[in-house]
């Protein structure tokens, strides 16, 4: 890392993938601040905080005024709302696109033109094997991660020559608190118990796991450092061969 501390705001790091993400960096030397909307949730973490509504421009704006410069952004604040396809409300879609997609391309537009500036950024974004594929009952969810690849990539290439890369981290089903609560869903909708209901999410995973955020946390470790240069527009997908098949 540079001499002066580089410097890492992280959407939904209360907890779970985006918590296991700040820890990494702030062990790598990187100073790191995290970002939600639970202040308790983001005080109990222990490390820097900001509270943003990753749904509302005006509290992104006012975030990006008070964290100051950043090198490295991580846009992981996601929901994973679930009904069948055509019996998903308006509401229920424009959610999912709030949070997973609209925030995205808000976020980008707050904190990128800095980093482009400077000449130096890492703008990373949480994705989903959701991204490149479909799960049943996820319509909204998928199409919104989707999109957050093609806004991704559009970034990158238009970029690609400013010191900035922008890229995405897929992974299946991880062991986070995003998962329980699906995980409750299902097994209350099956009548079956708490375990069974994981193994059902861990099915598609052909190594019969969840996806631990550690796994996820070195992969975004990886793409905020130097020797990433050159990785740009990409979806690095952390699924256990899912996608392979």
């Amino acid at each position: 890392m540079a001499s002066n501390p580089r410097r890492a705001l992280i959407t939904g790091g209360g907890s779970g993938i985006g918590l296991a993400i700040a820890q990494a960096l702030a062990a790598s030397g990187v100073a790191t601040t995290i970002a939600g909307r639970n202040a308790a949730k983001l005080k109990a973490a222990g490390l820097p905080f900001l509270e943003i509504d990753v749904t509302s421009e005006a509290s992104i704006a006012a975030a990006a005024k008070a964290a100051g410069p950043i090198d490295i952004f991580i846009a992981n604040a996601g929901a994973a709302p679930t009904a069948p396809s055509l019996k998903t409300t308006r509401a229920l879609w424009d959610e999912a696109i709030a949070v997973n997609l609209t925030s995205v391309f808000s976020c980008a537009q707050a904190f990128a033109p800095a980093m482009i500036e400077r000449g130096w950024g890492r703008f990373i974004v949480i994705a989903s094997t959701a991204s490149h594929r479909a799960y049943p009952y996820t319509g909204a969810y998928a199409a919104a991660k989707h999109g957050v690849l093609g806004w991704i990539k559009t970034l990158a290439l238009e970029h690609a020559k400013s010191g900035v890369t922008f890229n995405a981290i897929s992974p299946g089903f991880a062991d986070t608190p995003l998962i329980e609560g699906a995980v409750e869903r299902l097994a209350a909708k099956t009548g079956g118990d708490r375990e069974a209901a994981k193994r059902a999410l861990a099915k598609d995973n052909p190594m019969g796991r969840l996806i631990d955020p550690g796994e996820v946390a070195a992969a975004a470790l990886y793409l905020a450092s130097d020797a990433a240069a050159s990785v740009n527009g990409q979806s690095i997908v952390i699924d256990g061969g899912e996608l392979a098949g």
